[in-house]
């Protein structure tokens, strides 16, 4: 793409921002070990609770949680208590212990049977006055039945029930693993035995994630039946234990690191060619430029990327049509960094993110956006030095941040009969995805391959309703999202 921008530009230098931050160690600062019992800071549930929610069929009480040389054991019993013909236990931390970010961990063997769903995961302390999903959860693990596949899920209220997630596997759940979060305000990172699987944004609120900047409790469960692992139960399995042998809180104290990052608002542009300036619904308001139209383009001045690597470059937009095709540039298209695909989201103020990995020599440039396609809007463009960016810096980790709808599906929930839009912005026609529906029993519904970066899921099938995963298999890998029909 060759396009005509004048050689000079004039304007204030865009330079990444330095933002200190605590990071580096972690002190812990709760935990229980069981070593004598179970700790004070615990409470327990009791009853159905209408299935919790997910069609649950155990009756939750606390004599099936107990404690074993050290390790904690809750118990799911083939036994009939409160009209229910299976009992297990549900404990928390609410109203006892409660946490605003850190390093969440447990050590743990999973129960393997048809029917069983063990939990550790966190609930807002805000539950008891906004209701959910509004107080935000953040499942740190979840397996279900006896496959080794591992859930990471974080559930939010984006007028409605919004959710991000990815799964891994281990090679046996029975065995002892360590399931564990790292929460800061910027994001919160999955991980099983230290190995990061799945990272989510949570900065500043994007992606209406404004739940994960409060406090939250800690809950520990083993449900019997239900949504995701299905129906049946397999009551040769039974008794069946989840073990804990501990449960740890950490949280950062003393050192400082930098971020280096650079938020470019789209209004802010030094030159614009084609758009439209309009009051912004997104957070934290302001204005979003609008009725783009191919060939339309924005230019910011003098943007400095001071280290020669990997940078990520993140686009906030939204689209009431079909979605779109945006691209980047440097110094008026001399270098092209190259496409990202922009999916339809329901409404022209319906947001969300989307982004691209691209490589930069370290220098000061004119950075240009072109809309390749129009029919989308854009609010800002993020610019992130990988390495010591945003995704590591609290924790010296590494990877990159990815935006709570990477992965976007919708309308989700979905009520039966309404068409479902998968949107893949990674999307690579070189490297085809394939795209699978699978039940609350891991059976396939509906497979496709992917030959664009939108994809009508299982047109034709009315779905029943319950729990089932989209599963987006490429040369990358795996993801995995939870798709809820009402």
């Amino acid at each position: 793409m060759k396009r005509v921008i004048p050689a000079l530009l004039l304007g204030a230098a865009a330079l990444f921002g330095a933002a200190t931050t605590h990071a580096q160690t972690y002190q812990q600062v709760w935990a229980d070990a069981f070593t004598n019992g179970i700790g004070p800071s615990w409470v327990f549930e009791t009853g159905n609770n209408n299935g919790w929610g997910n069609s649950e069929q155990e009756y939750y009480q606390r004599a099936n949680a107990t404690v074993a040389n050290g390790v904690l054991q809750i118990t799911a019993k083939k036994e009939s208590v409160g009209g229910f013909k299976y009992t297990s236990a549900r404990m928390k931390t609410q109203g006892l212990k409660d946490f605003k970010y850190g390093r969440m961990e447990a050590r743990m063997k999973l129960p393997l049977g048809q029917g069983l769903w063990p939990g550790f995961w966190m609930m807002g302390s805000n539950i008891s006055s906004v209701g959910w999903p509004k107080c935000g959860e953040i499942d740190i693990m979840e397996h279900i039945n006896a496959d080794n596949t591992i859930f990471g899920t974080a559930h939010w209220d984006s007028n409605g029930h919004a959710q991000y997630g990815k799964t891994t596997t281990v090679t046996n759940p029975g065995d002892w693993h360590v399931y564990s979060v790292e929460w800061t305000p910027t994001y919160i990172k999955w991980l099983v035995d230290g190995a990061q699987y799945c990272v989510i944004d949570i900065t500043n609120g994007t992606g209406s994630t404004e739940e994960f900047q409060n406090p939250f409790f800690l809950l520990l469960n083993l449900a019997v039946g239900g949504n995701l692992p299905g129906q049946t139960v397999d009551e040769s399995k039974l008794p069946a234990t989840l073990a804990v042998d501990y449960v740890r809180v950490y949280q950062l104290t003393g050192g400082t690191t930098t971020t280096s990052a650079i938020t470019l608002q789209a209004e802010s542009a030094n030159v614009n060619n084609g758009m439209t300036a309009e009051t912004c619904s997104d957070t934290g308001g302001g204005q979003d430029m609008g009725y783009i139209d191919q060939g339309d383009y924005l230019v910011w001045n003098n943007v400095n990327f001071p280290t020669s690597g990997t940078y990520l470059i993140e686009y906030r937009v939204a689209s009431g049509a079909s979605g779109g095709t945006i691209s980047c540039d440097l110094n008026a298209g001399s270098t092209q960094l190259g496409s990202t695909s922009i999916p339809g989201t329901g409404g022209w103020q319906n947001w969300t993110t989307v982004s691209k990995t691209v490589s930069v020599n370290a220098g000061t440039y004119n950075f240009g956006i072109y809309a390749q396609t129009g029919g989308y809007n854009l609010n800002w463009v993020r610019i992130t030095r990988q390495g010591t960016a945003r995704t590591s810096a609290a924790l010296g980790g590494s990877g990159t941040t990815e935006a709570p709808t990477s992965l976007a599906l919708y309308p989700n929930p979905q009520r039966a009969g309404e068409r479902l839009t998968l949107a893949l912005p990674a999307f690579d026609a070189t490297h085809p995805a394939t795209v699978q529906l699978l039940d609350g029993l891991g059976r396939e519904v509906w497979r496709t391959t992917a030959t664009n970066a939108t994809v009508e899921v299982a047109p034709g099938h009315r779905l029943s309703s319950g729990i089932y995963m989209v599963q987006v298999s490429d040369a990358n890998g795996r993801t995995t999202q939870k798709l809820l029909v009402q």
